[in-house]
């Protein structure tokens, strides 16, 4: 079932699918990669009840902590990360609309048309700071494998500062071979790339 609905999920990401990978990969044991699966359910969905309380319930159970957000991260949840963009694009084509049509075509400009374009506007500029936690959040990832090494320098000799727990979340940064560096609660370090991944793969 596992093997079924990861291919689906890379095939066409769904929440539904998502949610059902989350759900397997839990029941074998692997929180790293059922609270990653249930993480990108939230993104595609930030509505979705199941996912959240799925996600409640594995971090309580196994003492890993959500990603810390900026307030810019935390205004991007509160839609989908495609509507952002459509509320954008509306709102300031809508702004230009009402504000050069009524000259283009001489109609006579009416206080409830310059109102609205204002609003309009005022609306794109208020979605930019979502945009922008938007593109920061995809940096965000969940460590897959238990007791995963977070090492000083992107090679196997190299000395682990300390073991990561799986689920726990870290934000990533430059990749050399196969490591890649991570920013956590526990400080900076390099891991292997098969033992993390991103809320967003793309």
């Amino acid at each position: 079932a596992t093997k079924a609905f990861r291919e689906a999920s890379e095939q066409e990401p769904a929440s539904g699918t998502l949610l059902n990978l989350g759900l397997t990969e839990w029941r074998r044991g692997r929180a790293g990669l059922a609270i990653l699966a249930w993480e990108q359910v939230r993104w595609i969905d930030p509505f979705n009840s199941q996912a959240k309380a799925n996600l409640d319930y594995a971090r309580e159970f196994t003492g890993v902590e959500a990603p810390d957000l900026t307030w810019y991260e935390r205004a991007s949840t509160w839609l989908p990360v495609n509507a952002w963009t459509w509320t954008a694009g509306a709102a300031l084509w809508l702004a230009i609309g009402l504000a050069v049509l009524p000259g283009v075509l001489r109609w006579r400009r009416a206080n409830w048309q310059q109102g609205l374009a204002a609003l309009s506007f005022a609306a794109f500029l208020l979605s930019l700071p979502a945009h922008v936690g938007v593109v920061t959040r995809t940096r965000i990832g969940f460590v897959l494998q238990k007791d995963a090494p977070l090492r000083l320098t992107p090679t196997a000799e190299a000395e682990a500062q300390v073991k990561l727990n799986a689920g726990e979340p870290a934000r990533a940064g430059r990749v050399r071979g196969d490591y890649i560096l991570v920013r956590t609660t526990h400080g900076q370090g390099w891991i292997e790339r098969s033992q993390f991944g991103k809320i967003c793969a793309k």
